[in-house]
């Protein structure tokens, strides 16, 4: 069975990788005449929304665009990088903050809703497909160190990430080039406010209550690596994942000698619908894949980073290639290359680190950063403006 599985991680490991480097060749024939049009039709001047050639270029080339700082842009990665692979969610809102917020492309990209819609559009598309190249790396290291760590529920992972296959593929066709900026920010912030409440109501003592399985488990882990210290061999060796039963109807396993067993239908369907409204917002997904595997399948979030780091990695590669591939959608491969390096290097601190973190705090950290996200970028793209800093 241990063989089986390893093959099974191998295969869809070398298919994203293969799918990555696809995206990563094919797209550059397929779009630059389509944004250098874009920019070639947008009003020349030096006021808003005007594209001023005299000026230095920036993001994508355009000239007048901003310009942003590599150092900074590799630190903030390293963040995105951490946070995704110590909880397996919030890589992708993170880097919609700083591609949105800290580096000032959502106004730029704004200033042109009026003058150059078709600009608008496309820059939108690049920022959401920036933020899941940055996802897709950290959540393909993530599966990798998890699944060493025996903390990686493997037909679990499977089963959400055949759900979100066809989401990944289906959102981009329908929506690429359509969506514009301030709908996007708004409904990019509605979702990750209404998830915060699930993950505070996670927190609470009524939240907790139905899940002494996970609580039983977390404790387990937790008292472990206090009496081993570092010693990362013994999660994957003798206490971690292990598969009891692997069926069509029923998988069951066990984790630190508790069992746990799953429909696969549950997240075949549920990773459909996840999936979507990821690939929409342009994100990885998992603020959604979280509170399904901690309140639907019932894990502790020792478990839920790797898991959702697989169904993530799945479902990034198939919506990157959707957007470049079949939509051409352009990225800025000087920014992403740094960004890049960054997240591979957070996300190969995040699973040595997220052990010595509480199962609970891990969750009440994020919970505070879901809400001051949603609020922010709900108020910014309904209103016009953020009730909370930066204005």
């Amino acid at each position: 069975m241990a063989i089986q599985k390893r093959g099974i991680l191998h295969l869809i490991l070398i298919s994203v990788s293969a799918v990555y480097l696809l995206s990563l060749i094919l797209p550059s024939s397929l779009t630059a005449e389509t944004l250098e049009e874009a920019i070639a039709k947008t009003p020349r001047g030096i006021e808003e929304g005007m594209i001023n050639p005299d000026a230095q270029t920036g993001f994508l080339g355009i000239p007048g665009a901003p310009d942003v700082n590599l150092l900074w842009a590799f630190l903030w990665a390293v963040w995105v990088g951490w946070i995704f692979s110590t909880v397996g969610a919030f890589g992708g809102i993170m880097a919609g903050v700083g591609h949105i917020t800290i580096f000032g492309l959502g106004d730029y990209a704004k200033s042109f809703k009026n003058t150059s819609p078709v600009l608008n559009t496309l820059m939108t598309d690049s920022i959401r497909v920036s933020n899941q190249w940055m996802v897709s790396l950290s959540a393909f290291i993530s599966s990798i160190n998890y699944y060493k760590l025996g903390r990686l529920v493997l037909p679990l992972g499977i089963a959400l990430a055949l759900g979100s296959v066809t989401g990944s593929i289906l959102v981009p066709v329908i929506t690429a080039g359509k969506i514009n900026l301030s709908s996007y920010i708004g409904y990019f912030g509605l979702c990750v406010f209404v998830i915060g409440g699930f993950l505070f109501y996670e927190t609470t003592g009524r939240g907790q209550v139905k899940k002494k399985k996970a609580q039983a488990a977390s404790k387990a882990f937790e008292e472990a690596h206090m009496r081993l210290k570092g010693n990362d061999a013994v999660d994957g060796s003798q206490h971690g994942v292990r598969i009891v039963k692997w069926s069509l109807s029923e998988v069951v396993f066990t984790f630190y000698g508790v069992e746990f067993s799953f429909n696969p239908v549950i997240p075949v369907t549920g990773g459909f619908f996840i999936a979507a409204l990821a690939s929409f917002l342009g994100i990885g997904g998992g603020f959604l894949f979280v509170p399904f595997l901690t309140s639907i399948a019932g894990l502790p979030m020792f478990l839920v980073a790797g898991t959702s780091a697989l169904t993530v990695l799945v479902g990034m590669m198939v919506s990157i290639f959707s957007y470049m591939f079949l939509k051409g959608v352009v990225v800025y491969w000087s920014l992403i290359g740094v960004e890049l390096l960054g997240i591979f290097i957070g996300s190969m601190i995040g699973p040595r680190t997220s052990k010595y973190i509480p199962d609970i705090w891990l969750k009440r950290i994020f919970v505070i950063l879901a809400i001051y996200v949603g609020i922010r970028y709900t108020t910014k793209g309904f209103l016009g403006y953020s009730v909370v800093p930066p204005f």
